[in-house]
């Protein structure tokens, strides 16, 4: 025969079941009560026996619109629709089974709103559950919210590549990335090289690899596009007029900082790295991050030919790259050389 909530008296409190069920731990499950009810968590102990709630947090009856009746002696058919309670049983049936924790995703029909719950259960012997309800919906809200900016963000970049694309059609600029190529880059570091060397002055050459894309092997190649156009958009907005940013690999980049000395490029480098790593670039609603390796090495005070300036800069991208990238290091100075 079913108990009803008339027949039993509801105990007052959690540490009060407990008691009446014979149970020593009631004041550290109390105290426990006491922590999670800040966080805005719900508990909950249902019988098995007769699907009825012998305990829930105030809480659980201010959700379900029974303030003062609350849930205890209610069942689930009581405060749900058909299919939403045979989601409830479902997911009780396998914590009795497994024994252990189990946690479930459940979406219910509240006061004409939806609402989206992750509750974790713990079986009480055969004859209870126990239940720690978690209202994820805001989060959910915001989580779609923020898709949604995604979505529209990665809109507009396409839509601005396009037209930077179209705009610089013939213009002996990389398509992708929007930046000269390795000619224009030869050509400029030997201008820089002689005029370092009439004048007297140093200027600084930044190798700049991308990090190794996380996408899945599917979009791994769309992913690559989507990182070179952010990073072409990222250097073009942080050389001056005077400096050169080209595209010299696959997915390597150099800057030639003229004028500039080893510290200051490796400041404004290590920034630049920050700004890139904050950059949202998105793929498919995704933000897939910017991470890069760079070595900076300067002229004449790493090396004072064109060979051995590319070669230690080289080196330096592949010790950023072997610490695991996302990092700036300085192509290290010969003995022997002033600086």
């Amino acid at each position: 025969m079913e108990l009803n909530a008339a027949a039993t008296p509801a105990p007052a409190s959690f540490d009060a079941w407990l008691a009446s069920s014979g149970s020593p731990q009631a004041p550290v499950a109390a105290g426990l009560l006491s922590l999670l009810e800040p966080t805005g968590a719900c508990l909950t102990v249902k019988s098995m026996a007769t699907g009825r709630y012998v305990f829930a947090s105030p809480a659980m009856g201010e959700l379900f619109g029974r303030v003062e009746a609350g849930i205890v002696g209610a069942t689930d058919a009581d405060l749900m629709r058909g299919d939403e309670v045979q989601a409830m049983r479902r997911s009780e049936q396998a914590t009795l089974a497994q024994r252990g924790v189990v946690s479930s995703e459940h979406r219910l029909e509240i006061g004409g709103r939806r609402r989206e719950f992750m509750v974790m259960r713990f079986p009480l012997g055969q004859e209870h559950v126990m239940a720690l309800w978690n209202d994820k919906t805001e989060e959910r809200h915001r989580e779609t919210h923020l898709q949604r900016a995604l979505q529209q963000l990665e809109q507009q970049q396409k839509s601005l590549e396009q037209m930077r694309r179209e705009l610089q059609q013939g213009s002996g600029r990389d398509e992708v990335s929007g930046l000269y190529m390795r000619a224009q880059f030869d050509d400029q570091l030997l201008r820089e090289i002689d005029l370092s060397t009439r004048e007297h002055r140093e200027f600084t050459l930044v190798l700049i690899a991308l990090d190794p894309v996380s996408a899945e092997a599917g979009l791994a190649e769309e992913a690559r596009q989507r990182l070179l156009e952010g990073l072409g958009r990222m250097l073009r907005a942080n050389t001056r007029a005077m400096d050169a940013a080209c595209r010299i690999g696959d997915d390597l980049f150099a800057v030639l900082l003229s004028g500039v000395g080893l510290a200051t490029a490796h400041a404004r480098m290590e920034q630049l790295r920050r700004q890139c790593h904050a950059q949202i670039v998105v793929l498919h609603g995704q933000d897939i991050g910017l991470s890069l390796s760079m070595g900076v090495a300067s002229f004449p005070h790493t090396a004072s030919r064109q060979e051995e300036l590319l070669g230690a800069a080289e080196m330096a991208v592949k010790e950023a790259q072997r610490r695991g990238g996302n990092q700036v290091v300085l192509a290290s100075i010969p003995f022997g050389m002033g600086g």
